[in-house]
């Protein structure tokens, strides 16, 4: 593919972008994001990188972008006014939700309150039974009158969510047509075109959270447009989905509950697709930024879905883990534990005198002490400086200047409330970040049945080489590697993705009863439409793949599993085959099979991909030399090793030979120390291979 690749990622804290040509040859650039207008940031850092390498605008071929726009504006409480329409009787379902709380026993949880007050939730009479067939007509009369009050209040959204309207959208595209006639200038949200699946608690949440949040990613996606096209960046705008596929920013903004875990999506295809190319199969990935660690796990090749996800809440505070505190979203998500653990999660003392760290972030504005910008709370970036880790001269090549003095000043206010020395507090700090990191690291693989010795730990972000060791000594990890770029390595990730279009039907029937004429029928539909998106977004039929997936579960379970299944025609036999393919991930996820049991289905899909002609993933990628690193810097390895002066060098000075630690590679976006017995080395794709030969 000639010309460049423009990889853009928008973080808590800094917004990193991406320039790569054919030859595997990578511009990189990070620039602190602006929370106000997170497209002025790109604008800025796409402008800097062009001038600084001499890439024109008309030679970008194809534009990539992760965001936390959608994720933030639920967060924040910064969506729009929406209303809800739902069925009479079903005005309160949003309050009822699902009983569940992050801690069983906590007396004082209370449930985020609704994206859609009281005043604003309407009903209609109107009734479709579960079978499909109109048992009430849709009282257009009723429908009018709540027009009418949508445009007295003003509301900006609306979200249209009829009981069973999963089986017989009719009803839902009647009043769709009433309620766009009255009211043009309002967003409506139909469940049934959004995620036509069975649990109307689910379906009601996905289609608020989507209203919520539309109008203001459809903002945000013509703004940055806009600013791309004033520099000459003419191609289409290419969105990364929550389940790791890309798609067109149109689709995006009509769909953003699709999006709402852009930016931790890419580094987990980056890291598959890579994996895959170097022939790492199964690896435990690792992505610590400024605001949160995330962890997932790849195995065969392929990482775990998630039929849903959850957003705010507890889950704003890295307690993704555990779920009831945030707003459920129905959209197939990359299976990820995240905690809020990052270079900016703030230290603090808490009631019974002991030292905590996070989950709240220090966040790009103003950051941690360290960065001068008006931060006063120590954090986890501000410890690694004291420690050593951090040179402070030299974080994002020089362009930002730590302030040693002003973040030492906050750790020692700690320090001296603990009766303890600056040193220690600040490895306490580092200490109490893997824990919480390790929470994350544990959920993906011991929780599940597996030895985290057995896997390579591939590590990434801006923090990810800083911790890293510490962890897979934790996790009796004996082979860690750090790609190249680690510090963008999710921008990077961006071009490793495929343009992926979704259909999802309904189908709820068990095996031992199945219409397999009609489900034949329906997944042969299903296949059309995602071919015909893919085709419509200029594939040819050999560039374009579609697969089907399922998502099952034993009648009578209330959680169901997404998996592949083969392409239609279906018959008696490939049931079969999908039914043990489904035992056995039952056993592997909750420890037990039933074959006795019946299997049903609950929703089919089919998923297609347009394929690139060539590779994704070039060769080698190759990072500029960047600063020149040399000499040491005293660098402090706890009780054991105490403090030691560390050779500085840069990725490039590591060849294929090992190289024993403790050693601290710097580069233009990420730091990576190697403790004292681990090795460092190069392989032929340029990542950092760590090894620990006596653990």
């Amino acid at each position: 593919m000639s010309g460049f690749r423009l990889g853009v990622d928008i973080g808590g804290t800094f917004t990193d972008i991406v320039l790569l040509d054919e030859s595997g040859a990578l511009h990189n650039k990070k620039i602190l994001s602006t929370p106000d207008d997170y497209s002025r940031a790109i604008e800025e850092g796409v402008l800097e990188l062009l001038n600084t390498t001499g890439v024109k605008a008309s030679d970008i071929v194809e534009l990539a972008h992760g965001t936390t726009v959608a994720t933030n504006a639920i967060i924040e409480r910064k969506g729009v006014t929406v209303a809800l329409i739902t069925t009479q009787g079903f005005r309160d379902i949003l309050e009822i939700a699902r009983f569940r709380a992050p801690q069983l026993y906590d007396v004082s949880f209370r449930k985020p309150d609704p994206l859609v007050e009281r005043r604003l939730r309407f009903t209609v009479p109107e009734r479709i039974t579960a079978t499909g067939a109109i048992d009430r007509p849709l009282d257009v009369d009723a429908l009018e009158k709540v027009a009418e009050r949508c445009l007295a209040e003003k509301i900006d959204a609306l979200a249209v969510c009829f009981i069973n309207a999963y089986v017989n959208p009719e009803h839902e595209e009647q009043a769709a047509k009433i309620l766009r006639d009255r009211l043009p200038a309002v967003s409506v949200t139909l469940s049934s075109e959004l995620v036509p699946q069975i649990q109307e608690y689910e379906r009601t949440s996905t289609a608020v959270v989507n209203a919520y949040i539309r109008p203001v990613i459809e903002r945000y996606t013509e703004r940055l447009e806009a600013r791309l096209q004033d520099i000459g960046i003419g191609v289409p705008l290419n969105i990364m989905q929550s389940n790791g596929g890309v798609l067109p920013a149109r689709v995006a903004a009509e769909k953003p509950i699709f999006v709402i875990e852009s930016g931790p999506a890419a580094g987990v295809v980056g890291a598959q697709r890579l994996g895959q190319k170097l022939g790492y199969d199964d690896c435990i990935v690792f992505d610590m930024g400024g605001t949160t660690a995330k962890a997932t796990i790849i195995a065969d090749g392929e990482f775990s879905m998630a039929p849903e996800t959850e957003v705010g809440g507890d889950a704003a505070l890295g307690h993704r883990m555990t779920q009831g505190s945030g707003y459920l979203v129905q959209a197939p998500t990359i299976d990820i534990a995240e905690v809020g653990a990052g270079g900016g999660s703030i230290a603090w003392i808490d009631s019974g005198g002991g030292i905590q760290v996070g989950p709240q972030s220090a966040g790009a504005m103003p950051g941690p002490v360290c960065y001068d910008q008006g931060g006063t709370k120590p954090t986890v970036t501000d410890a690694n400086l004291h420690l050593g880790y951090i040179n402070p001269g030299a974080l994002v090549g020089g362009e930002l200047t730590l302030n040693r003095e002003k973040s030492e000043a906050t750790l020692s206010d700690i320090a001296k409330r603990l009766g303890q020395e600056i040193t220690d507090t600040a490895y306490g700090v580092h200490l109490i970040a893997n824990a919480r990191m390790m929470r994350a690291l544990s959920a993906v693989s011991s929780e599940r049945g597996l030895d985290p010795a057995e896997f390579p730990l591939m590590a990434f972000g801006g923090n990810g080489g800083v911790h890293v060791c510490n962890l897979a000594e934790a996790l009796r990890c004996q082979h860690v590697l750090v790609p190249p770029a680690a510090g963008l390595f999710s921008a990077l990730g961006l071009l490793f993705a495929d343009i992926e279009h979704q259909c999802i039907r309904a189908f709820y029937q068990p095996f031992d009863a199945i219409d397999l004429e009609h489900c034949n029928t329906v997944l042969a539909g299903l296949w059309d439409e995602a071919d015909g998106l893919i085709a419509a977004d200029g594939y040819e039929p050999d560039s374009r793949n579609v697969r089907c997936f399922a998502d099952l579960r034993y009648v009578g379970q209330n959680t169901a599993l997404t998996l592949p299944i083969p392409a239609p025609p279906l018959n008696a036999a490939k049931l079969a085959e999908i039914k043990e393919t489904f035992a056995q991930a039952h056993e592997a996820t909750f420890g037990y099979r039933s074959d006795e049991e019946s299997v049903q289905f609950v929703t089919i899909k089919a998923v297609g991909r347009g394929l690139s002609a060539t590779s994704r993933v070039p060769d080698k990628v190759t990072v500029p030399e960047g600063l020149a690193k040399s000499g040491h810097r005293d660098a402090y390895y706890g009780e054991e090793h105490g403090w030691i002066a560390t050779p500085i060098i840069a990725r490039n000075d590591l060849g294929p030979d090992p190289r024993p630690g403790p050693l601290i590679v710097e580069e233009y976006d990420s730091t990576t120390v190697v403790r004292p017995g681990w090795t460092a080395a190069l392989d032929d794709w340029n990542n950092i291979v760590l090894i620990r030969p006596d653990a």
